[in-house]
């Protein structure tokens, strides 16, 4: 694979990761702003404004912008993070100009005053949604928990308040500040003509203003607060521990996310033996969130309300043996051979090798091949996550629960 990159006089950086094998093509725009960007006043404004890109610009109407990508058969669609706001295609390579193009054009919205009216009722009932999620409701509430003060505190949703005062004009001012050029990265992998990607790129954006967009990147080890809630909808007890992870740009992230699979993988974890075999709990997970500046580690944990205190010491029990004996030689290959397949089978296809070359490009300034990514997991070693341990002490967590009122049935 052939790895091609331009930059355009207004910042606007262009990659691609070329595969002459490959049966399909992807593109996407990666936007560096979500919600750590945002004001209280103006919280889930990042998320609003993906919704409003497929409203449409000035020559398309929504219908005609769903049109647009139906006939070239593109599987397209876009998220929101804390960080990032990505829109994305996969598409066969006939058709991948074509969908460059379109994109090209939604990047540039009308935001219609009558199409944001309309659109914030979807986003309020989104909202809705996940709150009657309790795995999603729990996580979010412990974020703001643990980042406290510091900017990834802040929900991507927003809520139904800051969702309901937000204007129209508010929006485009958000939009005008953090959807510059020099702000943006566009990323094409498969089997695609770079040559002409590229001029349609230049040609369709090279107009577009550069503008500052900066972003407060400072590490945050955690509040390490404890809190639970009651909410009178709930039969089961929801549990989410944070703790401190490191950033993207820490070359520890590989070894942070062997230490997530050893502790919490959905199966063989520990969490899985003490937790979920068992019958202490129907889930037991983690995850390692790399990010901009700071990390974090993430656990899901779901249990009946007549074991929570027993799921609670059983937690302690876990992180306290790490903290004292570390991890194995057989449970780091486990983890190894875990997170190599997963990077491996993602990075199969443009589409899910899309995601990795634009994040890598946005957090690190550079080309990552993966067999780069490869060879930095296998040289993970026993004393790298018995360091790691050390250094963040993950016992050392957030923790919020969710869970019925006191006294309610089990």
């Amino acid at each position: 694979m052939a790895f091609v990159t331009r930059q355009l006089d207004n910042g606007l950086v262009l990659i691609g990761e070329v595969n002459p094998s490959a049966e399909s093509a992807a593109v996407g725009f990666f936007v560096r702003t979500g919600a750590r960007d945002e004001t209280l006043e103006i919280n889930g404004v990042s998320h609003f404004l993906e919704h409003m890109l497929f409203k449409g610009t000035e020559r398309l109407s929504p219908c005609e912008v769903n049109e647009a990508f139906d006939r070239t058969g593109a599987q397209f669609n876009a998220f929101t993070s804390e960080e990032c706001t990505v829109y994305y295609a996969a598409v066969l390579p006939e058709y991948l100009e074509e969908v460059t193009r379109l994109w090209i054009e939604l990047m540039r919205p009308a935001l219609r005053e009558e199409d944001f009216a309309i659109e914030k009722n979807v986003i309020k009932e989104e909202i809705a949604m996940y709150m009657d999620m309790p795995s999603f409701d729990v996580m979010d509430r412990c974020r703001s928990l643990h980042f406290g003060g510091h900017a990834c505190a802040n929900s991507v949703l927003g809520s139904a308040q800051s969702i309901d005062a937000l204007s129209a004009a508010q929006m485009r001012g958000y939009f005008n500040r953090r959807y510059n050029p020099n702000n943006l990265v566009l990323a094409c992998t498969g089997r695609f003509d770079p040559d002409r990607i590229f001029a349609a790129v230049e040609q369709g954006c090279s107009g577009w203003r550069p503008q500052a967009a900066d972003r407060t990147t400072g590490h945050c080890p955690g509040s390490g607060r404890r809190q639970r809630i009651e909410k009178a909808n709930l039969v089961r007890e929801h549990i989410c521990l944070m703790s401190e992870g490191v950033a993207a740009q820490d070359s520890r992230r590989f070894a942070a996310h062997m230490l997530a699979c050893i502790i919490g993988d959905s199966v063989g974890s520990r969490f899985y033996w003490e937790l979920v075999d068992t019958a202490l709990a129907d889930e037991a997970s983690m995850q390692f969130s790399a990010m901009d500046g700071t990390g974090v580690f993430c656990s899901y944990i779901s249990c009946a309300g007549n074991k929570l205190q027993t799921v609670y010491g059983v937690l302690e029990r876990v992180f306290a043996q790490l903290a004292a004996q570390g991890v194995t030689e057989d449970e780091l290959t486990m983890a190894r051979n875990k997170v190599l397949s997963t990077l491996v089978l993602k990075n199969e296809v443009p589409m899910g090798r899309l995601v990795d070359l634009g994040f890598n490009w946005m957090y690190l300034g550079r080309y990552c091949p993966i067999e780069q990514d490869v060879e930095a997991i296998k040289a993970v070693t026993v004393e790298d996550v018995v360091g790691l341990i050390r250094d963040l002490r993950p016992g050392r967590f957030t923790c919020l629960t969710l869970g019925p009122p006191a006294g309610s049935p089990d």
